[in-house]
């Protein structure tokens, strides 16, 4: 990952508009910034969200704790899964493993880099 020019920028995610991603069970609100090639998210998912599609792109993704603090199941297509609980993070490349998916039975708060 490259950062490109930019001045220091403080971000207030509160102001950030939300936008709504519907899974296949729940919803995900995501407050974004991009810079360059680069997406920065604040994300909520749900009680009970489920993601709607298998995603290869690379993250960094770190589970906050707050409002919705809960832990998060990451599940492989080839069948691992990982549970993260607030503080834990983690870090995929693009296409560098098996196509994975988020779920959670009661909601989570997400800080994630891509």
């Amino acid at each position: 990952m490259k950062i490109p020019a930019l001045p220091f920028t403080a971000t207030d995610w509160s102001k950030v508009l939300a936008t709504r991603h519907p899974g296949e069970t729940g919803e995900a609100l995501w407050r974004t910034l991009e810079v360059g090639d680069i997406r920065i998210r604040m994300v909520e998912y749900s009680p009970g969200y489920l993601a709607d599609h298998w995603c290869d792109r690379g993250h960094i993704l770190l589970v906050l704790e707050g409002e919705l603090e809960g832990e998060l199941e990451s599940e492989l297509k080839d069948g691992r899964k990982t549970v993260l609980t607030p503080g834990m993070s983690y870090q995929v490349s693009d296409f560098g493993d098996s196509p994975h998916r988020s779920a959670t039975r009661t909601g989570a708060k997400l800080f994630i880099v891509d």
